[in-house]
């Protein structure tokens, strides 16, 4: 517990690191201490992302330029290691590029889901009362509507542009986050230091953002790894639909592409569907990871 009859102002924030449940500074900078879950999926989602930045150096051409002859076996040509597609595209090209489309989408629309969630779960769980039963209201009719089928709306009515795809995969994902911050909230507005802070004058706004935001971080970067994974699919779903942007290649857009070769060549629809399940195992290993990392009591 911190000493309140120190000198040390109360609303800076120095909160002991047993409030976030965490080993010791050392461990967390350990590479050999972290989980090995955390390891694995960061070196598949490193891997993942120097791929998309090298994807202009290994593949200059247009990714949608027929490059080859159609239905070219993976492994048969030495100029496309995966093969090409029912037009003749280069599968490998698609693959890189595709990644940052992924990788775009996942990390901004989570970005976007954090920010709207976090702030109604920091108003809804601080301020209570009619604005809390407002906002849970409101976070409750987000939560029964679909989100993919929102989403699906938003962008048919929008307009299939990545900046609207993104946008509707975040204020359709909010929810998960405001619901956990708003519980940690109600709990760490109940702690001492809060209180004092309160008595001492400090603003509302100062104490959420020095006391109370703060806390909430580890619960909420666990929460918004998973989060990421779930945009990815969502966005792939989307481009399978056709709901993509046409000037960007994805990899849900091949493999909605290529269903009529579904039997004939079914490597244009698993190679995309592989990339997508290392994409999303390694975000939900991430997320496992940091659970275990930043909450080690639960997982003794």
């Amino acid at each position: 517990m911190p000493n309140f009859l120190d000198s040390t102002p109360v609303d800076r924030g120095h909160i002991p690191a047993i409030q976030f449940g965490v080993r010791s500074s050392r461990a967390r900078t350990n590479w050999r201490t972290w989980p090995l879950a955390l390891r694995a999926g960061l070196i598949l989602l490193l891997a993942e992302i120097v791929l998309a930045f090298a994807a202009s150096w290994l593949y200059p051409n247009d990714p949608f330029e027929f490059v080859g002859l159609a239905f070219t076996p993976p492994f048969t040509d030495a100029s496309f290691p995966l093969g090409t597609d029912l037009m003749g595209r280069d599968i490998a090209a698609g693959i890189v590029y595709g990644a940052r489309v992924s990788l775009l989408v996942g990390l901004a629309a989570t970005i976007i889901a954090t920010v709207i969630g976090g702030s109604i779960g920091l108003l809804s769980g601080y301020f209570g009362g009619w604005l809390d039963h407002a906002l849970m209201r409101v976070t409750e009719l987000f939560q029964v509507i679909p989100h993919f089928l929102l989403a699906l709306t938003l962008i048919a009515i929008w307009g299939s542009t990545l900046s609207n795809i993104i946008f509707a995969i975040g204020v359709t994902s909010w929810t998960v986050i405001a619901r956990l911050v708003r519980a940690e909230t109600l709990v760490l507005r109940e702690n001492d230091y809060v209180k004092l802070s309160a008595v001492m004058g400090a603003s509302p706004l100062r104490i959420i953002l020095t006391h109370i935001l703060p806390n909430t971080f580890p619960p909420v970067i666990v929460a918004a790894s998973i989060l990421t994974a779930s945009a990815v699919l969502m966005e792939c779903g989307l481009a399978f639909l056709g709901m993509n942007d046409s000037n960007r290649i994805s990899w849900g857009g091949m493999i909605g592409g290529a269903r009529e070769a579904l039997l004939d060549a079914p490597y244009m629809t698993l190679i995309p569907g592989a990339a997508i399940l290392l994409t999303v195992m390694a975000l939900s290993l991430i997320g496992d990871g940091l659970n275990q990392l930043l909450n080690p009591k639960k997982h003794r």
